[in-house]
């Protein structure tokens, strides 16, 4: 059974059998540390300036010329969103923002999410309380398409915070691609006229399988209002997660020393707190200045780069700085063990995967690239919100990591 549950009510109807979904919390891997162990490629990282313009100039995108869709002169409490994704580390708060600004919500939930799904229906409906809740597999558009339908309610706008959990290659593009297309889809069919997407700032150099698998689906949504004037969508890239930034903060308060590669400069973030994000992505329900825009977003205040940020943690723990700084080399030389060793094992493609994703945060600024010197450029990396990665990592310090766990993604 699927069951669609609101706040108060809740309803069953059949549905097919659910296959295990995973989301990731946060789609960017930490910036400038990785376990050694699960490294890949000792190719270095290079593009060519004819693709990078290719990529980063989708950043500054041109408005499409679009016929105003009527969901944008109602009262919000007259707009029916659907949010798929809506357990993950970002897609719970958009549900809390929607439901502040007074929309209709509707979140679709795994019967089992979280980390290795470890939160049931019950935590899941306290979590996303005042939305109404649909259990439901959207990797399964048969499915999908059936529990939607059995709601009887249609939708004006589609908020996707869909990730892959951990950037392996079959999952980037069960979740990035197909599942998000599947949201699309049965949207679509249900009337929905505007898609808001949570990409990723790292697509513009995209070397991943996770960022191909969101650049797909990214030219689909720019066909799909290029040939419908009535259709639109609003592509968020953000930077960097402060959780993704979090994980050495109990390991530095015991006296452990902050680990980055290189000498701490080969890379420089904007980090975006939870909440500053979710409010940019509901700003870009009903603003007709978002409409078939691209849209990378920072958190307030200049770029960080690795040794910045552990020089914040040192002082908030006034602690003398003690860093270790990993050659770049030792993750090369691991990458290319297990280069090799994937092509006698192919059971180790997603390893191999997790030593990309790792070589390319260790190395590449989430900011946005210039197309035209081939840089990444603080001064061009819109910055929006409040909190500040100082003030995450104070709250850190007292409270802890909770609700910020990496899961799949931790590393130490």
């Amino acid at each position: 059974m699927s069951l669609c549950y609101s706040s108060s009510t809740f309803i069953t109807h059949p549905s097919l059998k659910h296959q295990t979904l995973s989301f990731n919390f946060s789609s960017h891997p930490p910036s400038h540390f990785i376990n050694l162990f699960k490294v890949k490629s000792n190719r270095p990282i290079k593009y060519t300036k004819q693709k990078l313009k290719l990529y980063a100039s989708l950043s500054q995108s041109e408005q499409i010329e679009t016929t105003p869709t009527t969901f944008r002169i109602k009262n919000p409490k007259d707009v029916n969103v659907l949010v798929v994704g809506s357990t993950g580390y970002i897609g719970k708060f958009v549900v809390k923002e929607l439901i502040q600004r007074g929309f209709n919500v509707t979140a679709i939930a795994r019967e089992k999410s979280g980390i290795k799904g470890s939160i049931d229906k019950e935590t899941t409906l306290n979590e996303l309380r005042g939305a109404n809740v649909c259990f439901s597999d959207v990797t399964n558009l048969d499915v999908f398409d059936e529990d939607l339908k059995n709601l009887g309610v249609g939708f004006d706008v589609v908020v996707s915070c869909l990730a892959s959990r951990n950037g392996g290659v079959k999952d980037s593009w069960k979740i990035d691609y197909e599942a998000t297309k599947n949201s699309l889809l049965a949207g679509r069919k249900l009337g929905a006229s505007h898609f808001v997407l949570l990409s990723a700032i790292c697509v513009q150099k995209p070397l991943l399988e996770f960022q191909r698998a969101k650049l797909k689906l990214e030219d689909e949504l720019v066909k799909e209002a290029e040939k419908d004037d009535r259709f639109s969508y609003s592509i968020v890239r953000p930077t960097t997660f402060f959780k993704s930034l979090g994980g050495q903060v109990d390991l530095v308060k015991d006296g452990k020393p902050y680990v980055m590669f290189g000498d701490g400069k080969l890379c420089a973030c904007k980090p975006i707190s939870e909440q500053d994000l979710a409010s940019f992505i509901v700003d870009c329900v009903m603003s007709e200045d978002k409409i078939n825009k691209i849209l990378p977003i920072g958190g307030p205040g200049k770029a960080l780069t690795p040794l910045e940020q552990g020089e914040i943690l040192f002082k908030l723990l006034r602690k003398e700085p003690k860093f270790l700084k990993v050659p770049m080399g030792i993750m090369d030389f691991a990458i290319g063990v297990l280069d090799n060793l994937v092509k006698v094992f192919p059971s180790l493609e997603d390893a191999a995967e997790f030593g990309k994703i790792g070589r390319y945060y260790a190395a590449e600024s989430m900011l946005i690239l210039d197309p035209d010197t081939g840089e990444y450029s603080d001064e061009k990396t819109p910055s929006y919100g409040n909190d500040t990665l100082e003030d995450f990592f104070a709250r850190v310090l007292r409270e802890g990591m909770a609700g910020q766990e990496l899961g799949e993604q931790t590393i130490f």
